[in-house]
């Protein structure tokens, strides 16, 4: 029940923008493993030590972030071409009007 609610939860609120969501999460996956990659570098460059012997784990976590986060963006613009394509070829609008609201007569001439 509760991976309804969250699947209920995603539909609506990314349905139509699914960049946001994917972009999000693939963007925070780069940006901290490129952190930990150019840690790293710093490391190797400022103490000589070996780097890769004593945090190998550490440069399999990078990358595995970092080619994560890029299969997410991607993701993420895949499903923006396919939003894009289904509103654009029929009819539909990726919003709905609630409701229409028309001035009174005397209402427009005091609004110029």
């Amino acid at each position: 029940m509760f991976f309804d609610l969250l699947t209920i939860r995603f539909l609506l609120k990314y349905m139509t923008r699914p960049l946001h969501f994917f972009g999000s999460v693939g963007g925070m996956g780069v940006v901290s493993g490129g952190g930990i990659a150019l840690w790293l570098l710093a490391h190797k460059l400022l103490t000589g030590h070996d780097v890769a012997g004593e945090h190998g784990p550490w440069f399999v976590i990078a990358g595995v972030l970092i080619l994560a986060g890029i299969q997410l963006i991607g993701v993420g613009l895949l499903g923006e071409l396919q939003v894009r394509h289904f509103f654009t070829g029929s009819q539909n609008t990726p919003y709905a009007v609630d409701r229409i609201v028309r001035m009174k007569p005397s209402e427009q001439s005091l609004s110029r």
